[in-house]
């Protein structure tokens, strides 16, 4: 694959992942975990799976390595130990239970137990994303920096916006927060560092409806009315952006190959 094929794999992980994390809702909320979004995400890695009496599982180590399998169940175990163990412990029959070290293994998995719920999840996310080449030359965000002009120059606005999420993923951008958030636009920026956790900065502006795209340097601090006087000025239109249209790219290009 291309280092833009790797980096949309990664970004389609992430997404995944984050949707599961959502279904998980917070603990003793009762909600149950969309088994069908973690299968994706797993066959995202290839893993082996494995079905025992009423269980699925997934081998998530190579031949030869330390085992550790996931149970697909709500609690997203994932077990240090081999399928035959698993099985009596999370399944066992009734032969099984009549023996009494069996019994202590029933009741008490936590000699085994890896990992659960969301730190289980971010395990998984992490490996597959550790299984991509992300590494990039200059060319790699050239063809960015060029992809996104051509997009932006001829109006495709889907274009644009894959190229800027790219491209915000490889400086750490966030989507803006609900303060900064303007109706028909995609924002993204760096989350500041600050007392009150209200910076964020640099400002990427794309307004898919009117296709422009603009810049802000300079951080904004969303509870400082002087700066959000600042961005609303430069969303209107009434303030000049640091950077519009495709100068925008190019200086994102910059900063990713600067860092």
């Amino acid at each position: 694959m291309s280092f833009k094929d790797q980096l949309r794999k990664k970004i389609e992980i992430n997404a995944l992942a984050a949707r599961i994390m959502a279904s998980m809702g917070p603990p003793d909320s009762g909600r149950r975990v969309d088994k069908d979004l973690v299968r994706q995400l797993l066959a995202e890695g290839g893993y082996e799976k494995i079905v025992e009496r009423d269980m699925e599982l997934y081998r998530l180590s190579r031949s030869g390595d330390k085992p550790r399998l996931l149970v697909l169940d709500n609690d997203l175990p994932i077990y240090g130990t081999g399928v035959e163990d698993v099985v009596l412990r999370k399944s066992p029959v009734v032969k099984e239970m009549l023996n009494i070290r069996n019994v202590m293994k029933i009741l008490n998995d936590a000699d085994v137990v890896i990992s659960k719920k969301d730190v289980s999840l971010n395990t998984l996310r992490e490996e597959l994303i550790d299984g991509l080449d992300l590494q990039f030359t200059d060319e790699d965000i050239d063809d960015l920096v060029y992809d996104g002009r051509s997009a932006l120059e001829n109006r495709y606005a889907d274009g644009v916006q894959e190229t800027l999420r790219f491209m915000a993923d490889l400086l750490g951008y966030a989507p803006a927060p609900k303060a900064l958030q303007v109706p028909h636009h995609t924002v993204w920026g760096g989350v500041g560092k600050s007392p009150g956790g209200t910076m964020f900065g640099p400002i990427v502006l794309y307004d898919a409806m009117h296709n422009t795209l603009k810049q802000i340097q300079q951080p904004i601090d969303w509870s400082n009315p002087e700066d959000m006087a600042r961005y609303e000025a430069v969303v209107s239109g009434a303030t000049s952006a640091d950077q519009n249209g495709e100068a925008v790219f190019k200086a994102l290009g910059k900063r990713i190959l600067a860092r």
